[in-house]
């Protein structure tokens, strides 16, 4: 991987309102070069990164901001541009902000910057939504979706399966390949934010539904370039995010779910029926991939049936 990531933004010249600081973009990749070989951050996150300063480097053009002079009152207003003028989410102001913190602190750590306006800066308080989940019985329903006059249904069966049974992110699935998939002891390895490994349990019915498509369709799709790959298009190229977005959504429609539905809330639900059926949070986390337990306990709130049922069997007055 090189070490400078390409991304296409839609940024207006920062010539055209003022003159940039001619330090700043060198100063934004020696940062992201950094991150690539230190931390080892995925290539997406690079490139959200680079937009993201991006962005503050044309602002601080814009107003003729130093970069060296940048104070913490300099930095809120950004937020409020973002906010105000961008008419960015408080999410997605939150996203950017770790990334201008993270410059900030890299620049004042390396003597380009007055100071450390990284500690004075607040992340914006945001809401937290609950995810949506379908029911077991919903989620059987999706599962049995793919038709088998369908000349791709076994490859869209196993997707499934393995989105349910693993709790894997999008990328995460399709990324791995054939060597990452032990069907003979049950589990897939997978790499995800960060590259971090991890190992994850599949269930039965996953597993067979896997076998089923590398035995019966898989070797059919193979365009003789040797893609080690596992899940295949019918071109027989790597299947990507896009393509595993549209079959989700394809079958969801097929069974009349409307709203938004997508790969991840397959990640949902595998987290939420686990722990509704009694599994260990810490365990759910680990097989999430999730850094912080925070983020899985997000799950403990969805189940309102089962909250209900407990209210109604513990509280004294029913």
């Amino acid at each position: 991987m090189s070490a400078t990531v390409s991304v296409h933004t839609s940024l207006p010249d920062p010539h055209a309102a003022g003159h940039a600081d001619p330090a700043l973009r060198p100063l934004i990749e020696r940062f992201l070069t950094n991150l690539w070989s230190e931390a080892g951050l995925a290539d997406a996150t690079i490139a959200a990164y680079r937009h993201d300063l991006e962005v503050l480097a044309e602002y601080l053009a814009r107003r003729r901001i130093v970069f060296r002079q940048l104070t913490p009152q300099d930095v809120q207003n950004f937020l409020v541009y973002l906010k105000e003028e961008c008419g960015l989410a408080i999410s997605s102001i939150s996203r950017r902000l770790v990334a201008v913190k993270l410059f900030c602190r890299y620049a004042w750590q390396h003597g380009q910057i007055d100071q450390d306006v990284s500690m004075q800066i607040e992340m914006p308080k945001k809401w937290h939504y609950l995810p949506r989940v379908l029911n077991p019985k919903q989620v059987e329903t999706l599962l049995s979706m793919p038709d088998d006059e369908d000349p791709l249904a076994l490859r869209d069966r196993a997707v499934l399966e393995l989105f349910y049974a693993s709790g894997l992110r999008v990328s995460e699935l399709v990324g791995l390949r054939l060597e990452d998939v032990h069907l003979d002891v049950g589990y897939v390895r997978c790499f995800g934010k960060g590259s971090k490994e991890r190992i994850v349990p599949m269930g039965q019915q996953a597993i067979n539904a896997v076998r089923d498509y590398l035995e019966h369709l898989r070797p059919q799709l193979v365009d003789g370039t040797g893609c080690n790959r596992l899940f295949l298009s019918r071109t027989g190229k790597p299947f990507d995010r896009t393509n595993c977005w549209r079959l989700v959504v394809k079958y969801a429609r097929r069974m009349g779910v409307t709203g938004k539905l997508s790969p991840h809330t397959l990640r949902h639900c595998f987290a939420t029926h686990l722990l509704s059926n009694g599994a260990d949070i810490r365990m759910v986390q680990e097989m999430l991939g999730h850094a912080d337990i925070a983020t899985t306990q997000i799950y403990t709130h969805v189940d309102s049936a089962r909250l209900k049922a407990i209210h109604q069997k513990f509280h004294p007055r029913q």
